[in-house]
């Protein structure tokens, strides 16, 4: 097995088809297969062995991408880095993976400064040892991929960014290849698609979710940097793309165009990923576009999806059934599988499920319970098997002895016309433990008012439930991802500023 073996398919069977877009520039099948023949041609030259780490910290596009492959072509496991990492960020994850080769830009190298101790051999950038561009003309394009057994590693994304430490998730030829399969089917991809495609690439979502499926299919990638309004709005009216994938504050921020129907063109599916989606703003988009926002559940470990919200019953508020010979279960503290409609900790079970954490056997070994792997989510499953996440355990909040998850007040702030976006901490309080507090996005920067927002939520909550601070910010710190990081966000606010009438009597 060898997932590279996905473009060699899309190339033989859809040779002159575009396989991405880039500012008008079209990249076939088969040039995108050439390419990255070139690329393993010359890692295998450079010395790359079946095993070995290569690593990239590139931007999105055609490059990014025949690296990638290349890479897994010739058997070795693609590290994928963050374009926008500080060298003080990326040292450390360098000689975390030691990586035989490294593909970057040459104001990455520079900004790196010198080599002594970051345990690169080789490097593949200008100003490096050779510039990227020297490589294709050093191979023929013709390189069959090199035969790996389905539980040997293809690639290793580091995750960590909402919890502090990254750590480097190991996934497998058959966590890749099985995770490709599932998001297809579920979403009925095809060679016909046109994706459109801002997000990172070295993260689950763009990496996996997007990026595999789409090339396993045959269809074309329309790559943007990032996200920019203009040009999204403007990719839709030519008329060309099919399927849309983004996060909930770029949904929110779509909402807010007149006549969006008929902007989305001939869109006819739209996903949001990296954060749950408020439920409010799901039913909103469905009365603005006529489409539905499908959701899933995954996370770098499973390699992307775990479940699917659903093209033959969607549920709002659910993140739907699990996908392909996936196994959920609800487990409680001590392992015990409990009943239908029990909040308890998501376990997952199946071959989408990562190999482990990059040189942190301990680490991995606490992330399993036998062959589950646990989440550190919890949820529960209706009648019909559909999955609900209540929270992350490590945001729940336990105020005066109570526990309170941050998602239950989120969703209540979020059906307010006035929230743009909101996010719920518990920060440090001397009576309490920890004191709810409520960060708000209002719509158009106005300041709400906190009596009113409490008496709202008094009559819908429980008291101990209800925020006692609210404070008002023009916008939530965010992965590269779109992920609120509640983590930074309580590191910067070591108490909610005052104001009068802002805490509860």
């Amino acid at each position: 097995m060898n997932l590279a073996r996905n473009l060699e398919q899309a190339a033989r069977f859809f040779p002159e088809f575009p396989a991405l877009v880039e500012q008008g520039h079209v990249t076939t099948y088969a040039a995108l297969e050439a390419e990255s023949n070139r690329v393993a041609e010359a890692l295998v030259t450079l010395g790359l062995e079946p095993g070995d780490h290569a690593a990239l910290c590139l931007p999105n596009g055609r490059q990014w991408m025949a690296v990638y492959f290349g890479i897994i072509k010739a058997g070795g496991a693609a590290v994928t880095l963050a374009a926008g990492l500080a060298p003080a960020e990326l040292r450390p994850l360098l000689a975390d993976c030691r990586p035989k080769v490294l593909f970057t830009t040459g104001e990455k190298l520079a900004a790196l400064g010198s080599r002594q101790g970051m345990g690169v051999p080789k490097v593949v950038a200008p100003g490096g040892d050779l510039a990227y561009e020297e490589l294709p003309a050093q191979g023929s394009g013709e390189f069959e991929a090199v035969e790996r057994d389905r539980g040997d590693v293809a690639a290793v994304l580091y995750t960590g960014g909402t919890t502090g430490t990254p750590k480097g998730v190991m996934l497998t030829h058959e966590n890749l290849m099985v995770s490709a399969h599932n998001v297809a089917r579920q979403e009925r991809s095809g060679h016909e698609d046109r994706v459109l495609c801002f997000l990172p690439l070295h993260h689950v979502f763009g990496q996996v979710h997007v990026m595999h499926s789409t090339i396993l299919t045959g269809g074309c990638l329309e790559m943007m940097p990032a996200f920019d309004m203009g040009e999204v709005l403007a990719a839709f009216g030519r008329g060309e793309i099919t399927k849309f994938y983004a996060v909930p504050t770029v949904y929110l921020r779509l909402l807010g165009q007149d006549n969006l129907q008929q902007r989305l063109g001939r869109v006819r599916y739209c996903f949001s990923a990296a954060a749950s989606m408020a439920q409010e703003v799901v039913r909103e988009w469905k009365r603005a576009s006529g489409l539905d926002i499908h959701e899933a559940y995954g996370m770098t470990e499973s390699a992307s999806m775990v479940t699917y919200n659903h093209y033959y019953r969607h549920k709002v508020g659910s993140v739907g059934t699990p996908v392909g010979s996936v196994e959920v279960a609800i487990m409680d503290q001590e392992g015990n599988v409990l009943p239908q409609g029990k909040d308890g900790e998501i376990c997952i079970q199946g071959p989408n499920i990562m190999k482990g954490y990059l040189n942190r056997p301990e680490e991995t070994a606490r992330a399993f319970r036998g062959p589950w792997f646990r989440s550190g989510d919890v949820g529960h499953l209706d009648q019909d098997g559909y999955l609900y996440i209540v929270d992350r355990i490590k945001d729940m909040i336990i105020t005066g002895g109570e526990n309170v998850y941050p998602r239950e007040v989120e969703e209540l702030l979020y059906e307010l016309p006035q929230v743009a976006e909101c996010a719920v901490v518990g920060l440090p309080d001397r009576e309490y433990g920890e004191k709810v507090t409520a960060v708000i996005v209002p719509k158009n920067g106005d300041d709400l008012d906190p009596g009113e927002l409490r008496a709202y939520l008094k009559k819908r909550l429980s008291g101990f439930k209800v925020p006692k601070a609210f404070v008002m910010v023009p916008d939530l710190p965010r992965s590269a991802a779109g992920k609120i990081l509640k983590r930074v966000l309580k590191e910067n606010m070591t108490q909610p500023p005052g104001a009068p009438g802002d805490e509860a009597s």
